[in-house]
C-alpha cells in the first residue's frame, strides 16, 4: 500500500494530468487536504512540499499553492543527460537515431571544436521523446580524437551525452540561449510547424584533452522550459 503522502500526490497529479487543475490554479491547503484525506496536517504538507521541488506546483508566500508551468524544465546550471531528466519525472524516454555518420566538418563546425577547416568529424542527429512526444532535436558534432568509438554507441541505450562524460569526463562548457524558429527538416522531426517558436541552446563540451563536442538542441517552446536556482 502506498504512504498516504504518495497517495496525496498522485490524486494531485491525476487531476492535473487530466486538466482538472490547470497552470495557475491554486491547490487545496494543508488543511483542506489534512481533512479530506483523513491524515495529519504533517502529512500533507509533505506531498505538498514534494510537489513543489519537483516543480509540480510552486508556493506563493502569503497566497498558497498553486499549478506551476507544467512544460518540462531543464537546468541552467547544470548539464545533465535528457533522458534522465525525463525519468526523473517519472516519464517514459525514447529516442530515435536520425543520422550517424562520419563527415567532412563544414569551416563553422571545424571552427567550433577548434579543429582544422575540412577534418573528418562525427556527427549525430538524434530525436529525444517523453512520453513518446518529441520535446529535443539534437544535432552533434565529435571531434574523433577524443571518441574514436562514438560512432559505434547505441544511443537508445546511452545518450551521446552520457558516453563523451564517461570517456572524456567533463571541465568546461559555454552554451548560448536563443528563441528561434525551426526549418522545414526540423519542424517535420519535432511533429511542430515551421511558426512554431522554439527554445535553441548552442552548447560546446571541453574535458583536459580539449574541445570534445558542440551541440545544438532545439526543443519546441510549448513543451520544455529552462530554470534554476541560486544561492547567494
Amino acid at each position: 500500500m502506498q504512504p498516504r503522502f504518495t497517495q496525496i500526490k498522485s490524486a494531485i497529479m491525476e487531476q492535473i494530468e487530466q486538466n482538472e487543475m490547470k497552470s495557475g490554479d491554486q491547490v487545496p491547503s494543508e488543511n483542506q487536504l489534512a481533512e479530506q484525506f483523513g491524515v495529519s496536517r504533517m502529512t500533507a504538507r509533505r506531498a505538498l512540499t514534494e510537489l513543489v521541488d519537483e516543480g509540480i506546483l510552486m508556493r506563493s508566500q502569503g497566497l498558497g499553492t498553486f499549478v506551476s508551468d507544467h512544460r518540462p524544465m531543464s537546468s541552467m546550471l547544470a548539464i545533465k543527460s535528457i533522458n534522465e531528466e525525463i525519468r526523473q519525472r517519472g516519464h517514459r524516454y525514447h529516442c530515435d537515431v536520425i543520422h550517424k555518420a562520419a563527415v567532412t566538418g563544414s569551416e563553422q563546425a571545424c571552427s567550433w571544436l577548434g579543429v582544422p577547416a575540412q577534418t573528418t568529424l562525427f556527427h549525430t542527429l538524434i530525436v529525444h521523446f517523453e512520453n513518446a512526444q518529441p520535446v529535443q532535436l539534437e544535432s552533434r558534432w565529435v571531434n574523433p580524437q577524443f571518441a574514436p568509438d562514438y560512432l559505434k554507441q547505441d544511443f537508445n541505450s546511452v545518450t551521446a551525452n552520457q558516453y563523451l562524460s564517461a570517456i572524456a569526463p567533463l571541465t568546461q562548457a559555454d552554451h548560448i540561449v536563443e528563441a528561434t524558429l525551426p526549418d522545414s527538416e526540423s519542424a517535420s522531426l519535432l511533429n511542430i510547424s515551421t511558426r512554431q517558436p522554439c527554445l535553441k541552446v548552442s552548447r560546446r563540451t571541453f574535458s583536459a584533452k580539449g574541445i570534445v563536442s558542440y551541440a545544438n538542441l532545439l526543443h519546441p517552446g510549448n513543451r520544455y522550459r529552462l530554470g534554476g536556482h541560486l544561492d547567494f
